[in-house]
């Protein structure tokens, strides 16, 4: 061999070394990667980036929380691994191949509906149990799914539970019901048009927005004139940011309500003082300021370890890392047998008591209230039972 053909064999042998180490790097970058084989991963798939992250945050950190606290002798066999979905069912259809590719054990979420919707059929057909601690659409349950569970309500509770919350507590007679055309925003709104309707009453207008639009000022017009007692907004805080900004801006007033998605600080962040007064409901439970000795070392516990107090959806993604770690300290080290350890489950958690149907629901309906107050989320407690301080 000539010394050029040397040459350029070692440039061939060093370029692959080089693609090799970069495969390796972006393989357990944040976006999923290589977290384990052999059924050794714990996986979380949801948005870690995006508009809307901060609702996939808080469900990963409740989980690390739980992992991080987990005292067990085969401890170091396991791995708790983030799969970045953006809040995008297209990116979540490719992080749950990852996750089938990494061989997970376990699933915590997908966290949206959307993505869930995309992302849950691969996982069925690996056969990897899966356990949403947020997504709340109810066709997902309508699938025939074996491998699949969530551990909150869904919109058939959360949305009904809105109307008439609106209604009885609030004394609505004419609401304007917009929703973001997602997955789970359409499914809410629907379901809070269809209660409504059955309440007599007079929903004005009934429209769509874009999520990803910045200026409103069709759909706030459209409300201005119709005058609404009641606005309720179905879909993720991003948008209801936006939306009630404009909504105060123009002079709109009356109630703003919303759901589980807009259910996040960052709403007042991004909205400032015109989100003050917002109703969120939530068929999850802060497990803030409980008188539950759990609840309450919980929310310690999140405190320190973040250095904010637990919000929506953290208590669920730390109740859900628990039952699988009891799962693995029962013995069931594989999926299969955690699949059929949670048909038996009979869990008291921090945000509730857990159990799942035939079908993979929530045994129990729950539906909680919370308020921005000053820029905070203040948890009113039940639907039955909330009343708003300022009512917004």
């Amino acid at each position: 061999m000539t010394r050029s053909r040397v040459m350029r064999s070692m440039g061939v042998i060093g370029l692959v070394a080089a693609m090799s180490v970069l495969g390796v790097a972006c393989g357990n970058s944040k976006s999923g990667g290589n977290g384990g084989s052999g059924g050794s991963t714990i996986a979380f798939m949801g948005a870690g980036t995006g508009p809307d992250a901060q609702l996939g945050i808080n469900i990963s950190n409740g989980a690390q929380l739980a992992f991080n606290q987990w005292t067990s002798k085969d401890k170091k066999k396991y791995t708790f691994t983030k799969y970045d979905t953006q809040g995008d069912p297209t990116q979540a259809s490719s992080q749950a191949k990852k996750v089938v590719q990494d061989k997970a054990l376990v699933v915590i979420g997908p966290a949206f509906s959307g993505e869930s919707k995309t992302a849950d059929p691969i996982l069925e057909k690996a056969k990897i149990p899966s356990i949403s601690a947020s997504a709340t659409a109810v066709s997902l349950a309508h699938q025939g799914f074996k491998y699949w569970h969530r551990i909150l309500s869904n919109d058939d509770v959360q949305g009904p539970g809105d109307a008439d919350f609106m209604v009885k507590t609030l004394g609505a007679k004419k609401v304007a019901v917009i929703d973001d055309q997602s997955e789970y925003g359409k499914g809410l709104g629907d379901a809070v048009r269809g209660q409504l309707k059955k309440d007599n009453v007079t929903v004005s207008p009934s429209g769509t927005l874009d999520p990803k639009g910045t200026d409103y000022s069709t759909t706030v017009n459209q409300i201005k004139a119709a005058n609404p007692d009641t606005i309720f907004f179905a879909g993720y805080y991003s948008a209801a940011a936006k939306l009630v900004k404009q909504l105060r801006k123009a002079g709109v007033k009356g109630h703003f309500v919303s759901g589980d998605g807009s259910q996040d600080e960052k709403l007042a962040t991004q909205a400032g003082t015109a989100a003050n007064g917002a109703l969120l409901s939530c068929t999850c439970s802060l497990a803030v300021g409980s008188s539950d000795p759990a609840a309450q070392k919980f929310e310690a516990a999140y405190k320190a370890a973040y250095h904010t107090e637990p919000s929506t959806y953290s208590a669920e993604g730390f109740d859900t890392m628990n039952i699988i770690l009891q799962a693995i300290d029962k013995g069931n080290t594989t999926s299969a047998k955690i699949n059929e350890y949670l048909k038996t489950l009979d869990y008291k958690g921090v945000s509730k008591p857990i159990k799942f149907t035939d079908t993979g629901e929530l045994a129990g309906n729950l539906l909680f209230f919370t308020e921005i107050v000053n820029g905070k989320l203040k948890f009113l407690g039940d639907a039955k039972s909330s009343k708003p301080v300022n009512g917004g």
